[in-house]
């Protein structure tokens, strides 16, 4: 059968091993060890390569496969841009820290970027390795990045309240948080410095930044709330975490988000212009309509359903922390399940599996969270085309926006849906 068009183009740089995931399921891609000697390996030798395992699934999706991958080691990446190898992409201290003039990488219309990143109970470290990641996104030549869930503050309900920050409002800028010096009725001045340092960076980078989630404290509640940055530094998104994560699986895990959180109350969605200045309805160009939802959220399809249908968004992004317990049964196939029913590109980001502290005088005073990893994008069809594992890793891939429209012609049903029997309707908050 052959490939009709190019499709996706990924590229997985891993700070662990040393080669790149693409159009893998994460259930396959610890069976299949890649040692790569050179940049680039073409669709057809990675389809030969992986044909043992995964023939039956590609043979009816090869309109939907990239043509060619390109691939690169993490270590000759990371010496080319001047990082140690340190078995972690935070070796770069902050006194080394440098951010890339704007106009010094050429942006690559539609690349999006994977921030797993890993996370530790020192906030101030977080958000430096956060800042390296964006920088290191940027260096990729990414229009958008997208960061994990929690990665400020250890993932626990004990946790949030200290490290919970005020957050800027949708509108709100560097500049607006200046000029309300004077102003007595807001508490803008005083922003936690997790969103100052995404601001920043995003003016400074010229990308728009899919903030992940961090504890957001307002009027004496806490939040897990998602902040989206656009190029210029403004705030165009806020979404707070819209179902909380409360869950007891016998033998499993034990989780109550509510102890703390209070959960958001709308849907979140945000527009990427093909340029700066440029129109709304020239989607065609650019990623077009994005939803967010946070981790949990993507378990609900009429939460989906609603970005999709109602609110036209083509792309839906889940930044997410799946435990060891639901991970290897349901991210993989959540993320599937959402991509088909909204006929969409799913981008989910987590933070790095970290592993349990070797005894009680290194522990954290909050309870160890082992996160699945394992960030993702997955196609209109449902297949996934990048991927990683649970290691800190940075996943880059080009999206091929016409695919979403392809797939929404082919299948058509949106314009199917039987409203004389059912019928999705938009709540009153």
């Amino acid at each position: 059968m052959r490939v009709l068009k190019r499709s996706v183009q990924a590229l997985c740089v891993a700070s662990y091993f040393p080669f790149g995931v693409v159009g893998r399921s994460a259930r396959a891609s610890g069976s299949t060890n890649y040692h790569l000697h050179s940049s680039s390996l073409t669709s057809s030798k990675l389809h030969r390569s992986l044909s043992s395992t995964a023939s039956s699934r590609n043979a009816s999706l090869l309109a939907f496969a990239p043509t060619t991958t390109s691939l690169i080691s993490h270590k000759a990446w990371s010496k080319q841009k001047g990082f140690n190898n340190n078995n972690n992409m935070t070796s770069r201290s902050s006194s080394t820290t440098t951010t890339t003039d704007v106009h010094d990488v050429q942006q690559t219309k539609n690349r999006v970027a994977l921030l797993q990143l890993p996370v530790t109970s020192d906030k101030s470290k977080n958000i430096q390795t956060a800042k390296d990641y964006i920088q290191k996104a940027y260096e990729s030549g990414a229009q958008l990045c997208v960061l994990p869930e929690i990665w400020n503050s250890p993932y626990a309900t004990s946790a949030f309240p200290e490290y919970a920050e005020q957050l800027p409002k949708v509108g709100d800028s560097l500049s607006s948080s200046v000029d309300d010096d004077d102003d007595d009725d807001d508490d803008d001045n005083n922003w936690g410095k997790s969103s100052i340092m995404l601001m920043e960076m995003a003016k400074s980078t010229n990308m728009y930044i899919v903030g992940g989630s961090i504890p957001e404290r307002c009027n004496e509640k806490i939040y897990n709330t998602c902040l989206i940055i656009n190029p210029s530094g403004t705030i165009v998104g806020k979404h707070r975490k819209v179902h909380l994560f409360d869950i007891n699986v016998p033998g499993g895990i034990q989780f109550k988000e509510s102890e703390t959180l209070t959960g958001g109350e709308g849907a979140t969605y945000f527009d990427v212009l093909p340029e700066e200045g440029g129109e709304k309805d020239d989607e065609a160009s650019g990623l077009g309509r994005i939803g967010v939802g946070i981790c949990y959220d993507i378990r609900f399809p009429e939460y989906a359903l609603l970005l999709t249908q109602m609110h036209q968004c083509k792309i839906l992004i889940y930044p997410g922390a799946f435990n060891l317990t639901t991970g290897p049964a349901h991210w993989e196939l959540l993320q599937r399940a959402r991509a088909v029913d909204g006929q969409c590109y799913v981008i989910t980001a987590s933070p790095a599996r970290m592993p349990p502290p070797e005894n009680e005088t290194t522990s954290s005073k909050y309870p160890h969270y082992s996160a699945w990893g394992h960030s993702t994008i997955i196609s209109p069809w449902g297949e996934v085309v990048a991927t990683c594992d649970e290691k800190p890793n940075l996943v880059v891939a080009d999206l091929d926006m016409d695919k979403v429209e392809e797939m929404r012609m082919a299948i058509p049903t949106m314009g199917q849906k039987r409203n004389d029997l059912y019928r999705l309707v938009e709540g009153d908050k």
